[in-house]
């Protein structure tokens, strides 16, 4: 089973995966005419936010994902309101909102009712990645914002909990291959989780031996432990990706490899074997930033909003 999984990562990385570019009315530089400087006033805000408060990096990574996973990348998580997507509990840890606002400001300035809010979302993305020694990739732009934004669709997030069978039920929704869960996952590298979402691996998990989830590796196990002790602070946060938080890299994927996952759910992607090989083979070559680029273009392809369902926000936080 193994070695049927590695050869469809060698096809499914040097041959099926090209890159897309664009789809519909969305395309690589779409504002090169009527908003020239749009993509540089995004990057300028991320660069000057960066700088004061490094962790809005993963924050604008995750809310871009957020964004895209309920509805498609058309930034209705950014709406204000009661039972708003921003309103639901996977997304109440969500930061980074003053980066897009203040882009949006300036973008407003010079061309009004130009950019939309999704895109400047997914450039963010883009650029925290690039920031933390992460790749670059061409984003395709053209997005249009969403008119509607529900927080019981937010159920549809991957879980802590979700076996790889249900991830991959998740992520087929809108990615294309076998390769991308475990690819988008490792956009984890950069990021933390509260105790509350993982201490139950560390207690009275299993009635044998210390109770602890059995792939933990036993110093790491008690390394959580000391952080997350049995009816402490649930909201203390941990990083997802133990030496190595503020940078992106492949260390998180070797760290599923020593049994030093955190959350459940990323530690099953190196114990299923339907995607053990995939993990390997990322952790071992430098693939895995392409296919990232890669498989984040093909998450913000999916569910495009048109001028027949969309719009361009005058203000991120609220539809026209």
């Amino acid at each position: 089973m193994d070695r049927e999984y590695c050869f469809w990562f060698l096809l499914l990385t040097t041959t099926a995966n090209t890159l897309v570019k664009g789809q519909g009315t969305t395309r690589v530089g779409f504002y090169s005419t009527t908003c020239p400087r749009a993509e540089e006033i995004v990057r300028s805000n991320v660069e000057s936010h960066f700088r004061s408060n490094p962790t809005i990096a993963p924050g604008l990574l995750r809310m871009n994902f957020h964004d895209c996973f309920v509805q498609g990348c058309d930034a209705s998580v950014l709406i204000d309101g009661p039972n708003t997507k921003k309103t639901a509990p996977p997304n109440l840890q969500l930061g980074g909102y003053e980066v897009i606002d203040d882009a949006k400001k300036q973008l407003e300035a010079v061309c009004s009712g130009v950019v939309s809010c999704a895109d400047i979302l997914a450039l963010a993305a883009c650029d925290s990645v690039v920031l933390t020694k992460g790749p670059n990739w061409n984003a395709p732009t053209g997005l249009k914002d969403g008119r509607v934004s529900s927080a019981s669709e937010a159920s549809n997030l991957p879980s802590f909990r979700d076996s790889v069978e249900k991830q991959r039920e998740k992520f087929y929704a809108f990615v294309l291959n076998a390769l991308d869960p475990v690819t988008l996952v490792g956009g984890h590298t950069l990021r933390t989780s509260a105790c509350q979402f993982f201490s139950y691996r560390l207690y009275n998990f299993s009635t044998t031996g210390n109770g602890a989830d059995p792939p933990i590796y036993p110093a790491f196990f008690n390394q959580l432990r000391a952080l997350c002790p049995q009816n402490g602070d649930g909201s203390k946060c941990v990083a997802l990706d133990t030496g190595s938080d503020t940078r992106f890299d492949t260390s998180f994927l070797n760290n599923l490899k020593n049994g030093r996952g955190v959350l459940e759910s990323d530690q099953k992607l190196w114990t299923d074997a339907s995607t053990k090989c995939f993990v390997r083979g990322f952790s071992r070559g430098s693939s895995f930033n392409k296919q990232f680029g890669r498989s984040m273009v093909k998450m913000s392809l999916t569910g495009v909003k048109t001028s027949a369902n969309g719009e361009v926000r005058k203000i991120c936080s609220k539809i026209n």
